[in-house]
């Protein structure tokens, strides 16, 4: 039988190296998203959307909109492959329960893809005359 030992936690990092610690695992986080081809489609879409904004010059409101919608996008991906991470780690095994947390993760993403894709048909409307 094999012992179980613990460590201790490391030592907090406080004051400005916090917000530097911070950063770098923010800058970690990103590069591991960049290697999820969905968050890849996801980037060329945001690419194509904003060109579409301003080809029918969509308002300053409109724009802040789809930015602040594509920035939670990104945030729902980045908490989505974590949990697809957890869920591969902790039960390698097929289970209901890491699929269903997975299909969770996707349906949130699939959330935030139709809320850019309803503001983007809203700008076409607007530009249209609806």
């Amino acid at each position: 039988m094999t012992e179980v030992t613990e460590t201790a936690a490391p030592e907090k990092i406080k004051g400005i190296a916090h917000v530097f610690a911070a950063a770098s695992y923010s800058a970690a986080g990103a590069r591991r998203l960049w290697r999820e081809a969905a968050f890849r489609h996801e980037i060329l879409a945001f690419f194509a959307l904003a060109a579409l904004h301003f080809a029918v010059g969509s308002s300053l409101p409109v724009l802040c909109g789809a930015l602040v919608l594509f920035l939670s996008l990104v945030a729902v991906e980045a908490l989505n492959t974590a949990i697809e991470e957890i869920v591969d780690r902790i039960s390698p095994e097929v289970s209901a329960t890491g699929k269903h947390a997975k299909d969770l993760g996707s349906f949130a993403v699939g959330l935030m893809l139709l809320a850019n894709g309803v503001l983007a048909a809203y700008a076409l409307l607007l530009w249209f005359g609806a």
